[in-house]
């Protein structure tokens, strides 16, 4: 027997550029995105190429990866040990983006709910030092900031976002009895609500009437839902690439690990988008705007 041969059920994957490159892409679309939003390295705000570079590195790296991660499953590397520790890192990768999710929420509510506790003995509010600092805390959200009818486009959003969960069920559902053109279908349907509920948040964000420059509301909201947003992009981009391998013939009812992560990350998703819904476009209109 060749000392060669494999006498275990791990895949020891070979060594590969994508996670220093993915390192390095995002540091890039970070630096351009404060770049692009506050300026940075002498460039002035609103300058949009270094951001556009990193987008491009990142779109670059997914598809090196995750074609490998590809290729790995079709020569039979993901063996049932494999998957489960793929399904255990998929796991930890959502409880790392609902950890993301918690200190945006965390920070909503702080503003929110002690804004009064900032503006009492603590500082010397007569101090010009503290003045403007103390002015922001004293309402919330701040004077002049008209927070978002939720009962208009984000409620539709929700109901988009909602219907893509069942869309993407079924289609997983499809495949796990080997029905590939309702699989096909059912995955098409979730990326063109996935593309509408951007195109959404799109135009209610061009109808906002504050930004995230300027206030601390605009910028817990627009962080908060702006990340999340982002979030649906990439799950789209996820289900899209499922989409194209289905179609090109791959995935079988046994052995789709891709799918079933695009499909747990899109019901992650839809589940920040409802505590989103709910705390910061419902609460805070109905606790401010329907008291005044």
């Amino acid at each position: 027997m060749s000392s060669g041969d494999v006498k275990h059920d791990y895949h020891l994957v070979n060594p590969s550029p994508w996670p220093l490159l993915g390192s390095l892409s995002v540091v890039v679309l970070a630096l351009g995105g404060v770049t692009y939003m506050k300026g940075l390295f002498g460039m002035e705000k609103g300058t949009p190429w270094l951001m556009a570079v990193g987008f491009a590195m990142v779109i670059w790296v997914m598809i090196g990866w995750w074609r490998e991660v590809a290729k790995e499953g079709a020569h039979g590397d993901h063996t049932p040990v494999v998957s489960i520790g793929l399904r255990y890192g998929m796991i930890l990768f959502i409880a790392s983006e609902v950890m993301f999710f918690v200190a945006w929420f965390w920070g909503f509510f702080e503003f929110s709910i002690f804004e009064h506790a900032r503006v009492g003995d603590t500082w010397d509010a007569t101090n010009p030092l503290y003045a403007d600092a103390l002015a922001c805390f004293k309402s919330w959200p701040p004077a002049g900031v008209e927070t978002f009818d939720p009962f208009h486009l984000p409620l539709i959003n929700t109901l988009v976002l909602l219907l893509s969960g069942t869309t993407v069920t079924w289609a997983h559902h499809a495949l796990q009895h080997n029905d590939r053109s309702g699989a096909k279908l059912g995955l098409l349907l979730t990326i063109l609500l996935g593309m509408a509920f951007t195109s959404l948040q799109v135009i209610e964000y061009s109808e906002a009437g504050f930004t995230y420059d300027g206030t601390l509301y605009g910028s817990a909201f627009f962080m908060a839902t702006g990340f999340h947003g982002a979030h649906v992009v990439i799950g789209t981009i996820f289900l899209a690439i499922c989409l194209m391998r289905l179609m090109m013939g791959g995935m079988t009812p046994q052995k789709h690990l891709g799918f079933e992560f695009a499909a747990w990350y899109w019901h992650f998703v839809d589940v920040v988008w409802l505590f989103l819904f709910a705390f910061v476009y419902v609460a805070p209109y109905l606790i401010f705007e329907g008291g005044k």
